[in-house]
């Protein structure tokens, strides 16, 4: 069984790959959105169950895993931290699928290590914080010293559970945008336009998530944008397209057979 870390699009997509290249693949997901979007791969094993590092430990050794492939979210580090060390114990072969990142080439830009340098850098530049960073870190903005008093306009995923944790957190209706993206360059413009942003705080998930046409939207306004930069990991093994992944997955189950 091969074990997909798939919280991405593009992990769907590879465990998706996987299952056609014939191999029995379980995909590993954290929310009921993510396990009906697997739902389109007949066949496919799906875990909806977070799992820590120890439940990733029994999960791999409970189901036979032979392969583990990490496409979880690129901001995801205790995701594929704990995915490390459970294979390393397991003597399970690890490889990291991470997507390109968009080439920072904004024109106001400043890039910082984590949300609550995001939050400093922000208030700087005006009291109407556009965030497009999803809804997991939204609590860090919401009660942030620097941005007290400030307007935070958080674009979302369009499900009730996300709607409802941002809300119970304090956020008001009319600064959530629940839509699910990735979105144009001209619409970003827009939305920037309609909430009268001042500043755009995003991380750097690729183009399939959609990073460089909030540049570009940006640039087109005129507007700041504060990056989060990725955390750095050292990964066992990394690669950033699906071919090199299903040759490592080949190799490794061949390996196994002979």
């Amino acid at each position: 069984m091969i074990f997909v870390a798939a919280g991405t699009q593009d992990g769907r997509e590879l465990a998706g790959r996987l299952l056609s290249e014939g191999y029995p693949v379980t995909a590993s997901v954290v929310s009921k959105y993510g396990s009906e979007l697997l739902a389109m791969y007949p066949g496919m094993k799906i875990n909806d169950k977070p799992l820590d590092e120890e439940g990733l430990s029994e999960y791999i050794k409970s189901h036979d895993i032979r392969v583990f492939v990490d496409a979880s979210h690129p901001y995801a580090a205790n995701v594929s931290q704990n995915a490390m060390n459970a294979c390393r114990k397991a003597k399970v072969p690890y490889i990291r699928y991470e997507r390109q990142a968009t080439a920072v080439n904004c024109k106001k830009l400043t890039v910082v290590e984590n949300y609550e340098q995001a939050a400093e850098a922000a208030v700087k530049h005006g009291k109407t914080i556009f965030l497009t960073t999803g809804s997991r870190n939204i609590q860090k903005f919401l009660q942030s010293p620097y941005l007290a008093g400030c307007r935070i306009v958080a674009r979302i995923l369009p499900t009730a559970d996300v709607i409802s944790e941002v809300t119970s957190l304090g956020l008001s209706p009319k600064d959530i945008i629940a839509m699910q993206g990735p979105f144009s360059r001209e619409f970003n413009r827009e939305m920037f336009r309609q909430y009268s942003a001042d500043v755009i705080i995003t991380k750097n998930s690729g183009s399939i998530g959609g990073t460089d046409t909030k540049f570009s939207a940006a640039d087109d306004l005129g507007l700041p944008v504060i990056l989060v930069d990725k955390p750095a990991i050292k990964y066992d093994n990394l690669a950033t397209d699906f071919d090199t992944v299903i040759k490592f997955v080949a190799g490794q189950i061949n390996l196994e057979v002979k």
